[in-house]
């Protein structure tokens, strides 16, 4: 999961940068594929670098590389924010929310990490032979717990992080009621017959 959320991060501020680059000059017909080839190539670059350099780690998780092209959270904030604004405050953005989609992700992953009763397990092969003493055995001759290891496991944990949330939001609802609503004009949608709804 960390992995993921590595190439999440670098995914959500590269295209950040070059959506506001192309903003002025891109077509609101064409503004929303656009924004998916640039966030596919910076994904297929991500995944070759990689292959090129971590070809253990990409053998473990080269499976979860592909599908952030699809993301919605980073196709959303191109939209959202990096087609609306200079090149600066959109880099910023597009690697904080990394930062924090890295955090959630390596929340979840966490119980995948303690299961086998470790922490910080596998860093040598993305920071190679020196990082494989930052392994921390958390409990001795702990019996694996498979539960945490395994996708139920991340489902339960991200209950949990709902559950967290959800008074939060509660508590935070009346503040943000008050604040004013701004509308603004996002991408349009091109129908087959050419008109734009």
């Amino acid at each position: 999961m960390r992995w993921a959320g590595l190439a999440t991060l670098l995914v959500l501020t590269g295209p950040n940068i070059a959506v506001s680059l192309i903003r002025n000059y891109a077509p609101e017909t064409v503004r929303l594929p656009a924004f998916v080839m640039i966030i596919a190539s910076l994904v297929t670059g991500a995944e070759l670098l990689m292959q090129a350099f971590t070809y253990e780690l990409y053998e473990i998780t080269g499976i979860f590389i592909p599908p952030i092209v699809t993301n919605c959270a980073i196709l959303g904030r191109a939209d959202a924010f990096a087609c609306k604004n200079p090149v600066l405050p959109a880099a910023v953005d597009g690697f904080l929310m990394g930062l924090g989609f890295t955090r959630v992700l390596m929340v979840l992953g966490s119980p995948g990490t303690y299961g086998p009763g470790t922490l910080l397990s596998g860093m040598e092969l993305l920071f190679g032979e020196a990082a494989r003493s930052w392994k921390i055995e958390v409990i001795h001759d702990y019996p694996n717990f498979l539960f945490a290891v395994l996708p139920p496991g991340a489902f339960v944990g991200m209950g949990l992080l709902i559950a967290v949330k959800n008074p939060i939001d509660a508590r935070l609802k009346p503040a943000r009621s008050k604040l004013p609503l701004a509308i603004i004009a996002g991408s349009k949608r091109v129908r087959t017959t050419g008109e734009i709804s």
